[in-house]
């Protein structure tokens, strides 16, 4: 996404709410000024959905309709090397406050609970530690000296102990102030990046949320992958673990971004598709093209691409990219406007699978791809119906696959022979001179060779 686009709220961007999120975000706000207890709050899902570039737009929205809050944004990867969950957010809590005395509190509470974390425990989270019985420190220190240098380990056994019986108290210190800053300028937390984060580092950072951090006046939004999360709690605790009842323990509000937009009360296109266009029609190699005009045939087409395979609003940006590769590598002649029919299907789709589908990309090349291969890219389970004289025709992807799919190997012998109401469609798609059995897979083919760079 356009780093600019982070740096813009949705009020007063015309155009910039391209996917329709603005709703949401005002949703999200309501929850968060209200009593609700939904910190921590996440939004979920995969890499490449525009939940970043949602999040910094959320912020904005927020920013500029209360004033009265104060918000912060910590990308968690970029603080993954630092080791320490806790430190991280405090050091960003901290720069909300100016220099005087809320601050200097804020640091001498906040001090002996991050140095008792880093004596103790550089392997599992700080709230977790806080929390553990003083007979079990005593069993932990013959590993911690062993793995840890005597830079860190700087206390007796004596000492630490000590330090573990004022832990508890340190902690409720630190958050009675963290309550009081928070009393009359509320703190809301974003969290960002946390998927791509090492597993430990992810666990610490929600567990030290919970155990540190739940405190009146401060809020949480956690925007990740929650798959990665039970896969990194798997990964920390083992797979007998039920990693979804111990993520569920640690956030109390979570939902998705929708990936539809409403056109009208019964029309719903997808926003992937909707960005797609959006892409296509900005690029100046691509906006003269059937695919930035309003082709019916090739619009559908497209879509169908994209909602078949699930495409992410990344993946949709890779697409684009490699057409625009594609169109470059032609000069400008490969997606022609006045392209004939079959010839723009079969080469959007070899693009399509030389970017997503190196595999089946391969097996073309070397004349092993099956039918059912596919006739699976393009959702077609059997020989569409054609019966013309009712009017039931095959979608254009239909016969897209039937094209390839009766050059294919181990292809069922209703795809080849097939009657003359196909093959009179198949003259539809392309003029006389191209039509033939051999020749559609071709296309893809030399497709492939222009990417590959094999002219």
């Amino acid at each position: 996404m356009s780093n600019i686009a982070f740096e813009r709220c949705f009020q007063g961007e015309k155009g910039r709410d391209e996917f329709q999120r603005e709703p949401v975000a005002t949703k999200v706000i309501s929850l968060l000024v209200s009593d609700a207890h939904v910190s921590p709050m996440v939004i979920d899902g995969d890499w490449g959905t525009g939940k970043t570039e949602f999040c910094h737009k959320l912020i904005n929205k927020f920013k500029a309709e209360h004033d009265r809050y104060r918000i912060v944004y910590v990308d968690a990867f970029k603080a993954d090397h630092a080791d320490n969950p806790l430190m991280t957010i405090l050091a960003e809590v901290l720069k909300l406050l100016p220099e005087g005395e809320q601050r200097k509190g804020l640091i001498q509470k906040a001090l002996p609970v991050i140095r008792y974390g880093l004596k103790t425990a550089l392997k599992v989270g700080v709230g977790h530690v806080l929390r553990k019985n003083a007979d079990d420190i005593a069993d932990e220190l013959e590993d911690v000296f062993e793995e840890t240098t005597e830079k860190i380990i700087d206390a007796s056994v004596e000492a630490l102990l000590k330090e573990h019986e004022k832990a508890e108290e340190s902690l409720n210190a630190l958050q009675k102030i963290l309550t009081r800053i928070a009393e009359e300028s509320p703190i809301v937390i974003f969290i960002d990046e946390l998927d791509r984060c090492r597993p430990d580092f992810s666990l610490e950072m929600i567990e030290v949320i919970k155990h540190t951090f739940d405190v009146v006046g401060v809020k949480f939004v956690l925007i990740t992958n929650t798959k990665q999360l039970t896969a990194a709690i798997n990964h920390r605790y083992g797979s007998e673990v039920e990693s979804q009842r111990y993520l569920d323990k640690f956030l109390r509000f979570r939902f998705s971004l929708p990936n539809t937009l409403t056109q009208s009360r019964h029309d719903r296109t997808l926003a992937t598709a909707t960005h797609f266009y959006c892409l296509v029609n900005q690029s100046s190699s691509l906006q003269n093209t059937n695919l930035a005009r309003s082709d019916y045939r090739v619009k559908k087409f497209i879509e169908l691409l994209i909602d078949i395979n699930g495409l992410s609003l990344r993946e949709v940006e890779t697409f684009v990219r490699y057409l625009e590769i594609y169109q470059a590598l032609t000069s400008n002649n490969g997606l022609a406007p006045n392209l004939i029919t079959g010839f723009q299907f079969l080469r959007v789709f070899g693009v399509f699978l030389f970017c997503f589908e190196p595999k089946i990309t391969d097996s073309i090349f070397r004349n092993t791809v099956t039918a059912k291969e596919i006739l699976n890219l393009l959702n077609v389970k059997d020989l569409p119906k054609l019966i013309p004289n009712e009017h039931k025709y095959p979608e254009d992807h239909e016969v897209i696959a039937v094209m390839l799919a009766r050059e294919s190997k181990a292809v069922a012998d209703r795809f080849v022979n097939l009657n003359e109401d196909w093959q009179r469609l198949f003259v539809d798609f392309f003029d006389r001179r191209h039509h033939g059995h051999g020749k559609y897979i071709n296309i893809v083919i030399e497709t492939f060779n222009i990417l590959s760079f094999r002219f």
